[in-house]
């Protein structure tokens, strides 16, 4: 891993920048040989402003067709590479000039990823380990499907009893192993602290609410979707406490489909605990072996 030196060493920035996305026309985060996907397309857009390559990381993954309203990505740049700044100017910082000449080359994505913010982040920091949690939200409707929302909302073709699907996030929240839950991988631990799991009724929705330290790979839409095959009687109340007291992945596993899903929110702690957090979390997931999204 590249050492990121203070700022005040005058060598290597490493730059936090926070944006959002539709995720309707991508393979998901991640770059992928062939397929469009946003980090190829985030980092396209930096080799073009820098004329080099720069890697980032993301604080996490998103699946295919899955949006964000508050992504947050890290990359390091040379202190010359940010004064110099294409479009710094004693009247523009270079924290907006990064924020505008991004999505000046990012407009050929015909608005579908923008940038927020961008600004030199505190020592230590890590888009990745840094978090103290994440959360989502999941979108639903049932009944005819709105043209307009069908790019952000999920329509269930079957009612769905609320009540029952609120009864059903009971007792779910809290440290649990939630291997029925996740996409195994070799290795990896399916154990999670779930803050928040909740239902809510919109005007025009359903919406799915979950917080966690982290969660594991498929989690969040594998739980979504078995909240609803209890919410359209497919299954009997009391199946996802079943399913936490049997933590094994199998054909009962149902996904939620991915365009229903968004990344809320990704939750850091002080400027000045973001590095102790990205080292207790290496550590964690060394001794873990943890994988998550």
């Amino acid at each position: 891993m590249t050492k990121v030196l203070s700022m005040t060493q005058d060598s290597t920035y490493r730059i936090r920048v926070d944006l959002a996305y539709d995720g309707t026309s991508y393979r998901g985060w991640a770059k992928q040989p062939g397929l469009p996907s946003v980090q190829a397309a985030v980092e396209t857009g930096l080799e073009t402003i820098f004329r080099g390559p720069i890697r980032t990381t993301v604080a996490g993954r998103t699946d295919a067709g899955v949006h964000a309203a508050h992504q947050v990505i890290h990359f390091d740049l040379t202190t010359d590479q940010w004064h110099k700044l294409p479009g710094h100017t004693p009247q523009r910082a270079p924290e907006e000039a990064m924020v505008s000449k991004l999505n000046g080359v990012l407009a050929r994505e015909a608005g579908a990823i923008r940038i927020l913010t961008a600004r030199i982040a505190p020592e230590g920091f890590d888009a990745r380990f840094s978090p103290v949690s994440r959360s989502y939200r999941y979108r639903i409707t049932h009944g005819t499907p709105d043209p307009l929302t069908r790019h952000y909302t999920y329509t269930h073709r079957r009612a769905l009893d609320v009540e029952a699907m609120i009864t059903e996030t009971n007792g779910v929240e809290g440290l649990h192993d939630f291997g029925s839950f996740c996409k195994p991988r070799p290795g990896a631990t399916t154990i999670r602290q779930l803050e928040t799991f909740a239902v809510e009724v919109a005007q025009d929705a359903i919406i799915v609410r979950l917080t966690a330290d982290a969660f594991c790979h498929h989690m969040v839409r594998a739980l979504v979707g078995a909240l609803l095959m209890v919410g359209d009687g497919s299954r009997a109340p009391g199946w996802l406490q079943d399913r936490l007291a049997h933590p094994v992945r199998d054909s009962h596993m149902a996904l939620a489909p991915a365009h229903g899903l968004l990344l809320e929110t990704v939750h850091y702690p002080a400027d000045t605990e973001v590095g102790q957090r990205a080292d207790e979390t290496r550590a964690r997931r060394t001794t873990t072996s943890s994988s998550c999204d």
